[in-house]
């Protein structure tokens, strides 16, 4: 059975170290301050701004109060962070995950980056479990929000290949299919439904008041999907068709493209020329009628332009990243056979230079969705290829800045949109009232986005892993991996997306 790690050996860090360690009395004493008080912060949020030398008071999980120091004591006896020179900004979110089940670590690895809301695209046991664990107090841990197993067409991408999924023929199978997954926080389509299924989800979803998201199926206009109450698109592939000059001769080949069960790589290799064409055939014109539809229909996009980079061009892929000790060799091991057999399976040097061209335009696509005001989220698409929990969305934001968006649009994409997508209302801002899910830098994030890595210290519903205790849990996570032996194991479910 895979160690996991307490909550209370977290926040105690006692020389006994983080597996197994008891509650220290300091913490204790700690834990009995009624207020913690950030002291001289300047706090970024999307809604308030930038906001200097303030004073950010937290009791229990909630922000008590933030006002300017020179207008807001701090109480007596709080516990006091001094953050002159520091940024406080909300906890980050993965808005896209598929835990493999092969490290236990995802919940302390998240929330040690500064990642406190997690959504799990799939069905997962493992973060069931978790969620659990970190419900009752006994792990410290994101708030996890879990989807159903895939909805796929039939024959389905994923026949014997691992990921939970629900193979769905017609729609009458597919209302079934949503009855079936009504538990669930919300409802996960994707790539192979038919159209006919497709809008059966959708009708069934609505009555029974679930959202629905995921993969625009290879048969339904991205505008159809959003007009359907489609609630976020994930990943930019299919974006391609909306917005080509040549619109219905590609969507003619894309239905003549026959596809086996369990053929995942066969299906990535086998559109990539339709695709290809209809990147290249873009129109700005037809793609800013797209976007203004997606945006008057609040239609959130989560872009996972890591998980593109990796499928895309998976030679820029650094290999030999030193946070990859913060992975077991079963992982590693992985995730070299993921993408020998699902992303290089087959690929021509030509193939190779085509999907090169192919990133580079999904970076400009980013740019132009947020210009145009769709509401963009982060996600890494965790599960797939050298891509690391928390780690990969620090990745995904310099990615977007990099697209064209600012560092306050990428930050917005993933702290403020991700509460407004799942209805939050308390959570994506530092204001009183809100969720105390915050992050404390080092530097400012505003001047360079990369800065979200230089991070002191997390509050996760305002439990404080401090600089300390932060490095302590890294240490311990790392020292884990290196105990363990490589089985050769492969994970239970792979990355169903990318």
């Amino acid at each position: 059975m895979a160690t996991t790690i307490s909550r209370r050996t977290v926040l105690a860090g006692t020389a006994a170290g983080l597996f197994g360690a008891t509650r220290a009395s300091a913490v204790a004493e700690a834990a009995s301050t009624d207020i913690t008080a950030v002291t001289g912060v300047t706090t970024i949020d999307a809604v308030n701004g930038i906001r200097r030398t303030q004073n950010v008071l937290i009791r229990g999980n909630r922000v008590l109060d933030v006002g300017d120091l020179r207008r807001m004591p701090v109480p007596e006896r709080a516990r006091v962070i001094d953050g002159r020179g520091k940024f406080l900004i909300p906890g980050l979110a993965d808005m896209h995950t598929h835990a493999t089940e092969i490290d236990p670590y995802d919940p302390e690895m998240y929330v040690v980056n500064g990642v406190t809301t997690v959504r799990q695209m799939s069905s997962s046991n493992a973060v069931r479990g978790w969620r659990a664990d970190i419900s009752s107090g006994t792990r410290l841990g994101p708030q996890f929000l879990i989807g159903s197993a895939i909805l796929d067409g039939a024959p389905s991408l994923w026949e014997g290949l691992g990921p939970p999924y629900v193979a769905v023929a017609d729609a009458d199978q597919a209302r079934a299919a949503v009855r079936q997954e009504s538990g669930a926080d919300f409802l996960k389509t994707y790539t192979r439904l038919s159209r006919e299924s497709f809008h059966a989800i959708a009708a069934e979803a609505r009555r029974i008041d679930l959202p629905f998201l995921g993969h625009v199926p290879d048969f339904v206009p991205v505008t159809e999907a959003s007009d359907a109450g489609l609630h976020s698109i994930e990943h930019l592939f299919e974006f391609w068709y909306d917005t080509s000059r040549d619109e219905r001769r590609l969507r003619r080949e894309i239905s003549r493209i026959k596809v086996a069960g369990g053929d995942y790589a066969g299906w990535f290799t086998g559109l990539h020329p339709v695709e290809y064409a209809a990147a290249r055939s873009y129109s700005r014109d037809r793609a800013a009628r797209v976007f203004e539809r997606l945006a008057r229909n609040n239609t959130h996009v989560t872009p996972t332009l890591v998980l593109h980079l990796t499928c895309d061009v998976p030679q820029q892929v650094q290999h030999n990243d030193p946070r990859f000790r913060y992975a077991s060799a079963d992982t590693l091991g992985y995730w070299q056979w993921a993408t020998e057999n699902f992303y290089l399976k087959g690929r021509t040097p030509r193939e190779s230079a085509e999907r090169e061209e192919l990133f580079e335009r999904r970076l400009r696509l980013a740019g132009e969705l947020a210009r145009a005001g769709v509401p963009l989220l982060t996600g890494s698409d965790l599960g797939t290829a050298y891509l690391l929990p928390g780690f990969s969305v620090h990745d995904e934001l310099r990615l977007l800045v990099r697209a064209g968006l600012t560092p306050a649009q990428a930050l917005r994409a993933a702290t403020l949109e991700p509460a407004r997508s799942l209805g939050q209302r308390d959570r994506g801002a530092i204001a009183r009232g809100q969720i105390a899910d915050l992050v404390l830098l080092d530097a400012d994030p505003m001047h360079d986005i990369s800065n979200v890595s230089r991070i002191d210290s997390v509050f996760v519903r305002g439990e404080l892993i401090d600089a300390a205790a932060r490095q302590r849990l890294l240490t311990e996570i790392e020292e884990a991996f290196q105990r363990r032996p490589r089985t050769g194991a492969l994970p239970a479910a792979a990355c169903p997306c990318g």
